[in-house]
């Protein structure tokens, strides 16, 4: 028997289509449920439940391995969703972003009516490049976008591949070496302002910190797809010897 609610509705966006979830329901992702992703054998059976209670919409995580990050759509507010856990949707709009496998996903969660209403603050950085409290060199800049670039440059939301180390060196003209020293010290940098998954177990540490990586700078909006012309744009040789 269908429960009975107060509860307005919600609706999920992905890959431009967009699902809505009436008050009293209950909506499965995953590789099978209400929005099957795709046959990704690293992806749950049933990973996200979005359902209604207590007056609030909730997002869990009914998955065993993999997490979420859980942003509002500004990316001023996160969260990681770990298995087992759950978070209200209080916002108009929360963007959801996890990888299985070398893939990354991306929803959106529009609330018919949220409980908080986010106020935008306009602030000048002085056209530093920074994430948290921690300045980026353009090199860890331009590492970070060409692990990024398929996700940002595809419309709205939906999948992408995350490239591997060699194919992201390749992207930027440095040998494989390089690279991934320069990956090292840039998971370090958020690993030490206190986001989580930059470390990890030796096994599947090399995937993992790319694509949580590409998870933290997508759902905060740390880069954008304007930020791709740097890719392309002509650069002075840094040297080996720049500071990482």
């Amino acid at each position: 028997m269908r429960r009975m609610s107060t509860t307005a509705g919600v609706t999920v966006e992905f890959a431009g289509e967009y699902f809505p979830v009436d008050a009293g329901g209950r909506f499965i992702v995953g590789r099978e449920g209400d929005l099957e992703l795709d046959e990704n054998l690293f992806l749950h059976r049933h990973f996200l439940e979005i359902s209604d209670g207590e007056g609030l919409w909730w997002l869990a995580n009914i998955g065993t391995r993999i997490t979420a990050t859980v942003t509002d759509s500004a990316g001023g507010v996160q969260a990681w969703l770990a298995p087992g856990a759950r978070l209200p949707l209080v916002f108009e709009t929360t963007t959801v972003v996890f990888s299985a496998g070398p893939t990354t996903y991306e929803l959106t969660l529009h609330a018919a009516e949220p409980a908080f209403r986010a106020t935008k603050r306009e602030h000048d950085d002085g056209g530093a490049s920074t994430i948290g409290d921690v300045p980026l060199t353009l090199s860890q800049k331009l590492l970070i976008l060409a692990l990024a670039e398929p996700q940002l440059r595809r419309d709205g939301t939906g999948m992408s591949e995350i490239p591997t180390s060699a194919k992201a060196a390749e992207r930027l003209g440095w040998t494989v070496t390089r690279f991934n020293r320069k990956l090292d010290n840039v998971c370090d940098k958020f690993d030490r302002v206190g986001v989580p998954g930059m470390r990890g177990g030796q096994r599947s540490f090399a995937t993992n910190r790319r694509a949580r990586l590409v998870e933290h700078v997508i759902a905060s909006r740390l880069v954008s797809r304007e930020d791709l012309a740097l890719l392309d744009a002509p650069r002075p040789d840094e040297g080996e010897g720049e500071q990482e």
